[in-house]
């Protein structure tokens, strides 16, 4: 997992792995790690999930982070636009040290996001969009402090992972918790939503 600092990388960590979250902000100083064991189609899976500080001085540790990840989640506070524009150079970043690495765009925050105005969140719905498009990766929105969507991200990664098709339903409309597994192509006259 990698963006900025402070936009709920190890609360989303916690979250899946613990089900716990804390309302306390705990900079990530260097590299959080954590594991989570599921059955696949019958096997164990092991999750090893990375969580790198965002704080610039931490980017010296991305290869730790990326260098062998089969799914690396490039996030963002869906609050703060300016974590969305981050997620350019993360990805450019990571890029140079895996290419083969599926990417997924998770917006962090929906909790929050939800109470901004219809025309703001309607901005940032297209702009992750955008991104989601450019990246090739499912654009997922979620809360931590909420719940909303954290088991459905890993799902998705395992769904990718192992060519499988997630039992979940996307979602489009912008005031939702946005789930969508393709980059989205708006239908005629839909360009609002």
């Amino acid at each position: 997992m990698v963006g900025d600092p402070q936009i709920g990388k190890t609360s989303l960590m916690v979250k899946y792995v613990k089900n716990e979250f804390g309302e306390d902000y705990i900079l990530t100083l260097g590299v959080n790690f954590m594991e989570k064991k599921l059955k696949v189609k019958g096997q164990e899976v092991v999750f090893n999930i990375w969580d790198l500080g965002g704080a610039q001085e931490f980017v010296n540790m991305l290869p730790l982070v990326c260098s062998d990840a089969t799914a690396i989640l490039y996030m963002f506070d869906l609050t703060r636009v300016s974590t969305l524009v981050g997620v350019k150079e993360w990805y450019k970043q990571a890029r140079g040290f895996n290419q083969d690495s599926m990417a997924f765009l998770v917006g962090t925050k929906f909790d929050l996001f939800v109470s901004l105005p219809a025309d703001q969140q309607a901005s940032i719905v297209k702009k992750a969009r955008s991104y989601s498009k450019a990246m090739k990766a499912p654009l997922i929105f979620s809360s931590s402090r909420l719940s909303i969507n954290v088991k459905n991200i890993f799902k998705i990664v395992l769904a990718k992972i192992f060519n499988i098709k997630p039992n979940i339903d996307e979602i489009h409309d912008a005031g939702c918790p946005i789930l969508e597994l393709e980059p989205y192509v708006p239908k005629e006259g839909e360009e609002g939503k």
